[in-house]
């Protein structure tokens, strides 16, 4: 049976600042990404989040990024190699302990935002997340855009990679995801997400793409949480896949 993983980045409130209807999507999804307190998220809704996640039966991971709330992690900062993986190693640390003291094991760890488009293409950047990955624990997975530098990086140092698809994301030629904020960067369109993600998971192809020649190989799917349209995009994308012949699986098995 042809299995694919489905996830989401989840935890990104703080304080009295809510994002995304995290529990309402995680029964459709096989896996989670935790932010960790630096680009979003707070040590209690961390807390809530995992024992959530754990209810649900997800796979959780680490999502760490830059130390930079306002900005929601997506403006990119420029820190020695040596900076970068003592920050993710920290980021880490800090989502093991409660997913520990839930009773549950962490499985991977997926770079958020402009750590994790940095790492597609910055040797250094990706070097450094591999190593402290590698440091807490070789067993996790190093979930990465498809075909980007970190994925490679990660299976040069011996550790288990995934490659990443998007499922409301358009696609530049070479595989990378359009900036935001460009015409076509965002499907909005449930239907169209769902189509989507089955020719990702099928054929490696994106269909909001400058080529659609391009191909990838792709593990996982990634949904963002935070749009609108985002419970209805993620039951129909689950529903899409399943008509397909695919068994929504996470990482881990």
């Amino acid at each position: 049976m042809k299995t694919i993983d489905l996830n989401c980045d989840m935890g990104e409130s703080f304080g009295r600042y809510t994002l995304g209807m995290d529990e309402d999507l995680m029964p459709f999804l096989s896996s989670v990404n935790l932010a960790c307190g630096f680009h979003a998220g707070d040590p209690v809704v961390i807390q809530k989040t995992v024992e959530k996640a754990v209810k649900h039966h997800l796979a959780i991971g680490a999502h760490p990024g830059y130390p930079d709330l306002q900005g929601f992690g997506r403006r990119k900062m420029e820190m020695a190699p040596e900076e970068v993986e003592a920050m993710v190693l920290y980021q880490i640390g800090a989502l093991w302990s409660f997913v520990r003291a839930s009773g549950a094991e962490m499985t991977h760890v997926k770079p958020h935002g402009a750590l994790y488009n940095q790492a597609a293409e910055d040797a250094q950047v990706a070097k450094a997340i591999v190593l402290a990955v590698r440091r807490f624990s070789r067993e996790l997975i190093i979930v990465g855009l498809a075909g980007s530098v970190l994925v490679t990086m990660g299976l040069e140092y011996g550790m288990k990679t995934a490659n990443e698809g998007f499922i409301e994301r358009g696609y530049l030629q070479d595989g990378r995801l359009m900036p935001r904020g460009w015409a076509g960067s965002i499907i909005h369109d449930p239907l169209k997400a769902a189509q989507q993600a089955v020719c990702l998971a099928s054929e490696g192809i994106a269909i909001q793409s400058e080529n659609s020649n391009t191909t990838l190989k792709v593990d996982t799917l990634c949904i963002h949480g935070d749009s609108p349209s985002a419970k209805e995009i993620v039951w129909r994308v689950r529903l899409a896949l399943e008509e397909a012949g695919f068994f929504i699986k996470s990482l881990a098995g």
